[in-house]
């Protein structure tokens, strides 16, 4: 029953490596930008998930120390941070952001950006009722943004902003309409 219980220093050990590991994550995240902890890019995931990964394994492992998993840790960190520099690039913003896709324009889903988003149009539909969207005539567009979420603008939206403008700019499946 070796694998039920242990003795208790080795539980005293995994238990202060387990709290210096989530004190150190706690001061170097909130060292770090609030990215981190907002609507998740791949960068975002990737480093939430190695860092939950290193945390684990170091509160419990007997063989890691716990300066060998906070020297992982910030250096996750760090590369989380130089990541989110560089995605300012234009040519390196595109490996680590998904770019906008426009699913629905006047009304008309556009099946083809459903399916490389991974959504089904039942997703899609879903979401729009959530919203108080009961027809797809009343939508001009429904924007897939680079963090995941919806951004619907209705067909009696005033004329194209200077947001929306930006939004639809550099969007996939966008249809520039002839002024």
């Amino acid at each position: 029953m070796w694998w039920v219980s242990s003795d208790w220093q080795e539980i005293g050990i995994a238990a202060a490596k387990a709290a210096l590991m989530y004190a150190t994550a706690l001061v170097f995240l909130r060292l770090g930008e609030r990215r981190t902890l907002a609507q998740w890019s791949i960068i975002d995931f990737i480093t939430a998930v190695a860092i939950g990964a290193i945390v684990g394994r170091t509160a419990i492992a007997s063989t890691q120390s716990f300066i060998t998993g906070a020297a992982a840790l910030i250096t996750l960190i760090v590369l989380h941070r130089l990541a989110s520099i560089l995605r300012f690039s234009a040519a390196l913003g595109k490996l680590f952001e998904h770019r906008i896709r426009v699913l629905v324009e006047h009304g008309r889903v556009q099946h083809g950006q459903l399916r490389r988003c991974g959504l089904t149009e039942n997703d899609l539909f879903a979401q729009l009722r959530q919203k108080g969207v009961l027809q797809l005539d009343d939508i001009r567009y429904v924007l897939y943004e680079a963090a995941g979420g919806l951004t619907i603008v209705r067909e009696d939206a005033e004329s194209e902003t200077e947001i929306l403008k930006a939004g639809l700019q550099g969007a996939v499946s966008y249809h520039r309409e002839q002024s």
